[in-house]
Parts: structure tokens; sequence; C-alpha cells
């Protein structure tokens, strides 16, 4: 059995952690399928959008602590792309995470690696680290307290409490509610919305406000100026006006 099922649906890439038995707990050997999936889905160009989501009771419940225990850490946080091979990854396109159960420890944190979070009643979130001695560190301590309220992402830290998901949309951690059993039915209309866009200049949107968050005002317009240069010198960019003034739906090419 695959330890990541990796799936295309048109423009959609949908990449579930397939370890239920384990809460999808993250091992070495998890960590490894779960990088090589969204290296296929970055080297894809036919592919613009991924969902990330989880099968089984628990999204995921974070590092296997068997593997912790026998020093296999190596293998679960990587250095160059951090835990799951993905929560420091560096990429272009945007991901949704699909959050239909509870998603605490560093499955919390795959779930502030992306962009978009689509999340169903029966979802939670939550840093439970604290309560085995361990650090948050990534993307809990890090990211939560540029999110919502620096006080709040002390609070979830300290305690390793969780929170349910009308707290989570209130912070802001949270784009969609759902009802059980839709998070990746909701996440996959989120995705189409995304995908009728041009791709390039999606990309260069997404690069522009997550570079532009560490910026003085000035720095952020010159960082998204840069990006529409880059945007102005590509095939959609002539395709967007074409098709308004043709009256058409525009054709992404993705050049």
């Amino acid at each position: 059995m695959s330890l990541v099922l990796y799936e295309a649906e048109g423009r959609i890439a949908v990449i579930t952690l397939n370890r239920p038995e384990a809460r999808n707990a993250m091992s070495p050997e998890l960590s490894a399928a779960l990088g090589e999936a969204f290296d296929q889905f970055e080297a894809d160009d036919d592919l613009w959008v991924a969902i990330l989501a989880g099968n089984g009771r628990v999204f995921c419940a974070g590092a296997d602590l068997k593997a912790l225990s026998e020093g296999r850490t190596a293998g679960i946080i990587t250095a160059e792309e951090g835990f799951g091979r993905f929560a420091r990854r560096q990429r272009d396109k945007p991901v949704i995470a699909a959050v239909d159960r509870p998603a605490v420890a560093g499955g919390f944190e795959l779930v502030m690696g992306c962009d978009l979070v689509v999340a169903s009643t029966e979802a939670a979130f939550g840093l439970p680290e604290v309560k085995r001695s361990l650090v948050a560190s990534e993307g809990g301590v890090t990211r939560l307290p540029r999110r919502i309220p620096t006080n709040i992402a002390m609070e979830l830290a300290l305690t390793g409490d969780t929170i349910d998901v009308h707290r989570a949309h209130t912070l802001g951690l949270v784009n969609v509610v759902c009802e059980p059993g839709q998070a990746l039915a909701e996440a996959k209309k989120l995705a189409k919305r995304i995908v009728a866009n041009a791709p390039l200049a999606v990309r260069a949107i997404r690069h522009s406000v997550l570079d532009g968050l560490e910026t003085t005002e000035a720095e952020g317009f010159a960082i998204a100026a840069g990006y529409s240069r880059e945007i102005s010198q590509t095939e959609d960019f002539l395709e967007g006006p074409r098709a308004f003034v043709e009256k058409r739906p525009p054709v992404w090419k993705g050049r």
C-alpha cells in the first residue's frame, strides 16, 4: 500500500497521506514519499494547484514518536525542506490543505505550510509538542505568531491544547469551514476557482505576497513590480485582454 496517494484531476493534483493505521504520523518513509509527490507536482507543467489531504481518523498526528525514539529524526525532518519534506519547501505553485480530522503537532505545521486551508467541523488544530518536551520548530513557533495574535499563539504553544475549527476560522487560520467528510470536495471547488486564472500570474502573486510580508511597503511595491514585469513578457499576458475583447473565456498556456 502506497504511503502517499497521488491523483491528477485536470489541473489539480490531490496528494493524500495514506498511513491511517498510524494516524498518518510522519515516519522517514512517509516523509520521503510525500517529498517525491511534491517533486512530481512541481515538475508537471500541466498541474497548477495541489491539495494535501489525509486518509483516516487524523489528518496527521505529527512525527512518528517511535521513529524519534529510535533516533531516526533525520528522515522525518530534512535540512532544506523541513518536516515531511514539505513544511519548509521552496515552491512556486499554490497548495490547499483539506483537513477533515485533527491536525496536530507536525500535522498542524504541514497545514501552516499550505497557502489555503479548508477544514470540516471535525477538524482540530494544536501544538502538543510541549507535552513531550519537544519544540514545534517546523512552523509552530515561527509561523503561528505571524498569523494570529502573539498571545494566542503563545497559549497554544505553551499549553499544548487544541482548538476547534470554528476558533481556527475566527483567528484566520482556516479559509472555508464545511461539513464532515466534505473537506476534499470543498478544497477541489476552491482549487477550480484558482486554476480558472492565469497560472503564471497566480504564482507571481503568491510570491509577491509571501516575499513582501517581511518588508517595508516600498519594498513590497518593488517586489510586486518585478514580478509584474516578468508576467508582461509572457503569452498569457496578451491572452487575458484579448479574450476580454473577444468576449470569450481565456485559454491559458502557462507561458
